[in-house]
């Protein structure tokens, strides 16, 4: 049996499974924009959730090294990425996809974000686990906002008084916390600068997440294996003879696939600010995990600086609030309109 046919039977399966829960009233009754909202917003729950507890995944696989585990987590996510498009039958598309890049200046311009991609990962495993945990997590906080100058900078996109209030806070808070240290984070700078250009990038580019996924594993693949066989063959001997270390890898995986792949059918299926909004979700888990679990150092000076940029994030829910509801505003008048 061919993986598209598999791929058909098992959609199938799902789709009446579904049809006999006992789902709300809302879910049977709504229309197809109202489930299709309600869906996007569970797998952007979801994705966050399991982006979180990726977060403090690193500190159960001791002895392992943030290094190491970022290393083997893309190899577990290369797998289990192949895995998935073999069995769903998309592997050929995002092929066909590449294949049309017929220059070498074209495959240039595809791999240049790569190193950023990579180093984002890496950093996400690393620094849980050696005290950057609340740094990093607020790098996430002001991604967004981040994202917003970037768009204004480079795609002459305008801003709004809120958007403006919360850059302005953001900065505020940065400053604050410049002042008080003498030193901002690195984690917090590399996560808020150069994320935002990996993003921008493969806009720029239109290239799809997936296919851009695809192509950052595949390519780092070699690296990873070389790593593991001629700089860390202790801990290729360590998860060979240990199936506790395999079937958690395993896991690392699948849920990294699993994580992203939410995320980006949430991204297809809500607004832009709603998307947005939801976003948050994942720093603020990581905030908490960083504190609580993990044990990361929190200072209660850092209230004030981390304060104002919460209020910034603060201006921008607010912003996306207030564009749903002009939205869902101009589409109630349109439809009466057109009933009338």
């Amino acid at each position: 049996m061919s993986t598209s046919i598999l791929s058909t039977v098992f959609a199938n399966t799902l789709a009446t499974t579904v049809s006999r829960l006992p789902l709300p009233t809302i879910w049977t009754a709504g229309s197809a924009q109202q489930r299709t909202l309600m869906l996007g917003v569970a797998l952007a729950v979801l994705s966050n959730l399991l982006f979180g507890v990726l977060y403090a995944y690193s500190s159960f696989l001791a002895p392992l090294s943030g290094t190491q585990v970022f290393i083997w987590r893309m190899l577990a996510m290369w797998a289990a990425l192949i895995g998935y498009l073999l069995i769903s039958g998309r592997l050929g598309v995002h092929i066909d996809k590449l294949k049309a890049l017929g220059t070498v200046k074209q495959w240039v311009w595809l791999l240049l974000p790569t190193p950023i991609f990579l180093s984002q990962f890496w950093l996400f495993m690393w620094a849980p686990v050696n005290g950057q945990g609340v740094q990093t997590a607020m790098g996430y906080f002001l991604f967004p906002l981040m994202m917003v100058i970037f768009g204004c900078v480079f795609f002459g996109e305008k801003l709004s008084r809120l958007q403006w209030l919360a850059v302005g806070f953001a900065a505020l808070g940065v400053g604050s916390e410049i002042i008080r240290t003498q030193s901002i984070s690195w984690a917090t700078l590399w996560v808020c600068g150069t994320y935002p250009i990996y993003y921008i990038l493969r806009r720029l580019q239109g290239i799809g997440a997936v296919t851009g996924l695809l192509v950052d594993l595949t390519i780092f693949a070699p690296f990873a294996l070389a790593y593991l066989f001629l700089v860390a063959p202790s801990s290729l001997m360590l998860v060979s003879g240990s199936g506790f270390f395999i079937i958690m890898l395993a896991g690392l995986g699948v849920m990294s696939v699993l994580a992203m792949k939410t995320n980006v059918d949430a991204s297809q299926m809500l607004p832009v600010n709603v998307y947005g909004m939801m976003s948050y979700l994942e720093p603020a888990l990581l905030f908490i995990l960083a504190i609580t679990v993990l044990g990361n150092p929190f200072e209660s000076a850092m209230i004030y600086s981390y304060g104002l940029i919460w209020l910034g994030i603060a201006c921008l829910v607010t912003h996306g609030i207030r564009q749903l509801r002009r939205a869902r505003k101009n589409l109630s008048s349109s439809v009466k309109k057109q009933v009338a």
